[in-house]
């Protein structure tokens, strides 16, 4: 499943912010710098979903905040109370 995703790094803590249109927004707790952010991010989603990292792309935006995810297909995944 395609997901997108706008990060903001250097948060608090990791948690996900809600939905900004089509696009789930979510803190991360880690600096974007040296593949730090992306790391806390496909963790996070992973414990999401409830699947190992390694199950979790990215797909596009590598460098950049908003991203394009491919994660495994979680028909019962809730995203409306995660903080």
């Amino acid at each position: 499943m395609l997901m997108s995703v706008k990060i903001i790094p250097n948060a608090k803590q990791t948690e996900v912010v809600g939905w900004e249109g089509k696009v789930l927004k979510i803190r991360i707790a880690a600096p974007a710098t040296e593949g730090k952010a992306n790391k806390e991010l496909l963790r996070f989603v992973a414990k999401l979903c409830d699947c190992a990292p390694s199950e979790v792309e990215i797909l596009k935006g590598q460098t950049a905040k908003q991203k394009i995810l491919d994660v495994p297909a979680m028909p019962d995944l809730q995203l409306t109370n995660l903080n």
